[in-house]
């Protein structure tokens, strides 16, 4: 079993079990559910970097990221770093995630916020809304093209935004119209190698119609500089912060230094 299967076994009691634990009735009781969504596509668009900020502290390639910093200083920081959107890990078993960090950076913040995790039933999409998320990940490689259909329809259904994640070519005719960004994952999820020129090999091949966001390996200024130049806008970045002792100071100096790159080319014209 590579790592990816087994994340989905797992996935796939977790779901059983909450099921029965959280009805779908109770969650859609949840006060944060009928709350508005915040857009992540428009975010990406107003804002300078277009950097969503992960918060993860362990995964299954490199275990433990950091388990000592406060997940709310973390997340206060991200937003006033100037990050366009918060990726919050709710997997427990591989991540050490759980959906109360969610709903908890929900009540400090008010960027969008994008419940990342390994969506196999329709019932964690309800469970997504009910906890504070604005954005939902569908991952290609783990579900079919007509679940991809049917998950991202019932989202927009609740106000959630739909982030399509590909690895490699065959996924794109899994694409759907009702999705606003694509994730290209320079990781693959069966290995979790990371290979950054996947993003640049890929991005070509997607409809001109997405919204693109690269995920996974970017760790500096020039790397998200050469995947603009190839038409991301967003950009997700989680390790490369959290490996910091600091990592929303990370965050703030990796898009001062864009601003300062920006300026110098604009002073250069």
């Amino acid at each position: 079993m590579n790592i990816l299967d087994k994340i989905i076994s797992v996935k796939q009691k977790e779901v059983s079990k909450n099921r029965i634990l959280y009805p779908i009735q109770k969650l859609e009781k949840s006060i944060l559910f009928n709350r508005k969504s915040l857009s992540l596509v428009r975010s990406i668009e107003k804002s300078f970097a277009g950097i969503i900020a992960e918060f993860k502290r362990k995964s299954p390639s490199k275990g433990i990221i950091n388990d000592t910093i406060s997940m709310e200083k973390v997340v206060k920081d991200y937003e006033k770093a100037g990050a366009s959107g918060i990726s919050i890990l709710t997997d427990y078993s591989f991540f050490s995630g759980k959906n109360e960090n969610l709903t908890k950076t929900r009540s400090i913040v008010s960027i969008p916020l994008l419940r990342k995790d390994f969506i196999i039933d329709e019932y964690q999409i309800i469970e997504s809304k009910s906890i504070g998320s604005d954005v939902i990940l569908l991952i290609a490689e783990i579900l079919s093209k007509k679940k991809i259909k049917d998950f991202a329809s019932l989202a927009k259904s609740i106000n959630l935004e739909v982030i399509i994640e590909i690895h490699c070519e065959k996924e794109i005719e899994k694409l759907t119209e009702n999705s606003d960004i694509i994730g290209i994952n320079n990781r693959n999820l069966r290995t979790f190698l990371v290979d950054f020129k996947n993003c640049s090999k890929l991005v070509s091949k997607i409809p001109k119609n997405y919204m693109k966001m690269a995920e996974s390996g970017i760790t500096d200024v020039e790397s998200i500089l050469h995947l603009r130049k190839k038409g991301f806008q967003g950009f997700l970045i989680g390790e490369n912060f959290m490996k910091d002792k600091d990592p929303g100071k990370s965050c703030r100096n990796m898009i001062n230094a864009l601003k300062s790159h920006e300026n110098k080319n604009h002073n250069e014209i």
